[in-house]
């Protein structure tokens, strides 16, 4: 089974792919979004349920998403027919990186995909490049909560303090205007859903020839979570303007 199918079943029950609950998402959406016809791009999107949710709730707002999932895409655009948000939605398959628009965006979000750029400071050097005067940014990405094992940092990445995570986001020329940590029940609820929507699909399915691989899986991270990283992780998301243009 591939990446791509995997993680749909991983998310099945939590299509927020970040440990953030429903009602924390239609808060940073409302602090993120400046008006109601705004343009919003979403870099690394998934299958596009931040650009969903806003566009939903927002009918004037227009929106764009990148993606180098075609699966992801799809799935977006199908949940966009829906939902009859079609037409305002606009999505490119192509590394998020890469992506070149010919306008400007008043929110330019990126939640849990800086892996797809290097890193926090990377992601939002890329998400100034396409943000319009006086726009915002909502970026969220990991943090150490306490000292992490050597396993955590290998799995992981080498992430900072939450103070320091600031400090280089503030001393990078942004200044936070909102923020959100994830508590200890958004950060559980995402991981129990996470492999037990894995676990249940192999149960289901066990004449499938991927049953065994994701049931391991499954076994595998829960297992990685519990033991590696769940006491030192943490998770937080920004909105920031820029301190100066």
């Amino acid at each position: 089974m591939n990446r791509d199918q995997m993680s749909k079943i991983a998310h099945a029950n939590h299509p927020i792919k970040s440990p953030i609950d429903d009602d924390s998402v239609r808060e940073l959406l409302e602090r993120g979004i400046p008006r109601p016809d705004a343009r919003v791009l979403d870099l690394g999107c998934g299958g596009g349920e931040w650009l969903l949710r806003a566009l939903s709730t927002s009918p004037r707002l227009r929106a764009e998403g990148v993606d180098i999932s075609e699966d992801a895409l799809a799935q977006a655009r199908e949940a966009a027919s829906g939902l009859g948000v079609q037409e305002r939605l606009v999505l490119h398959h192509e590394a998020a990186a890469d992506f070149v628009s010919a306008h400007s965006f008043d929110l330019v979000l990126s939640v849990g995909a800086a892996h797809a750029f290097g890193g926090l400071l990377p992601t939002l050097a890329a998400a100034r490049k396409h943000l319009a005067p006086g726009g915002r940014v909502l970026v969220g990405d990991g943090f150490w909560e306490k000292e992490p094992s050597p396993e955590a940092v290998e799995m992981l990445g080498d992430l900072a303090d939450l103070a320091t995570t600031l400090d280089r986001v503030t001393a990078d020329g942004w200044t936070p205007v909102h923020g959100h940590v994830s508590t200890r029940r958004e950060l559980d609820d995402y991981e129990w859903a996470c492999w037990g929507s894995m676990a249940a699909w192999a149960l289901d399915h066990p004449d499938d020839p991927d049953s065994s691989q994701v049931l391991s899986t499954a076994a595998t991270r829960r297992s990685e979570w519990l033991r590696s990283y769940r006491d030192s992780f943490g998770f937080v998301c920004l909105v920031l303007r820029q301190t100066s243009n």
